[in-house]
């Protein structure tokens, strides 16, 4: 799990305390929640940890119907769970569109039970919509990377309505952070990076979020 702080400083204790109120406002306001599946969740969670905006991420189980599930059990299959990261960002800082054009060009949306070294379902890439706007956003990034893909296969990621979200163990938060010489062996050896530079190298991500005001 990564949580970002920005330090606030004032002169007056009473300028402090009105101020925080309103930061903490304005955070409540500001703040919306984003769900996504791209394969291994260490990967993941490391892509949108380096997105200006992004407040908090959550390396977690979600799209399934065991309650409370384990690696050990979403890993063995079964559950219907896929691994996914949960992202906390400032609306105002980070559109959510932004979100999408970065979650489609670091996965293969080629592949639909698994992802680049990883296989089955609880690997599968899928976005969870939590409203309305995110569902119109995330399938116009569908429309217009089926129209515009560089690559000749069909897209097969799915997109539907949230679900509860399960936190993983806390070995697996902040993986790449708590264990970057394993990360990098696991990722290199995976062949995530050689796989994404075949699918879009040269590929313009601008065409995914065109006319998409969120």
């Amino acid at each position: 799990m990564k949580i970002f702080f920005k330090p606030y400083s004032v002169i007056l204790f009473s300028s402090l305390c009105l101020a925080s109120i309103g930061i903490r406002s304005a955070f409540a306001e500001n703040k919306a929640i984003a769900t996504f599946a791209g394969g291994c969740f260490w990967c993941v969670e490391a892509l949108f940890d380096a997105i200006p905006g992004v407040l908090a991420t959550t390396s977690g189980y979600c799209g399934g119907t065991l309650a409370n599930p384990t690696y050990h059990q979403v890993s063995s299959g079964g559950t219907g769970h896929t691994e996914a990261v949960q992202v906390v960002y400032d609306e105002h800082q980070v559109r959510y569109a932004k979100l999408l054009r970065q979650f489609w060009i670091n996965i293969d949306p080629t592949t639909a039970h698994g992802q680049f070294c990883d296989h089955g379902d609880q690997y599968r890439p899928e976005i969870f919509v939590h409203t309305p706007d995110q569902r119109l956003a995330a399938e116009t990034t569908l429309r217009q990377l089926q129209q515009s893909k560089p690559f000749p296969e069909s897209v097969a990621v799915a997109i539907t309505d949230a679900k509860t979200f399960y936190p993983a163990e806390e070995s697996h938060q902040d993986y790449h952070h708590k264990n970057p010489l394993r990360y990098q062996y696991y990722r290199f050896n995976c062949g995530r990076d050689n796989r994404l530079k075949s699918l879009w190298d040269g590929y313009d991500s601008n065409l995914l979020i065109k006319g998409i005001a969120r």
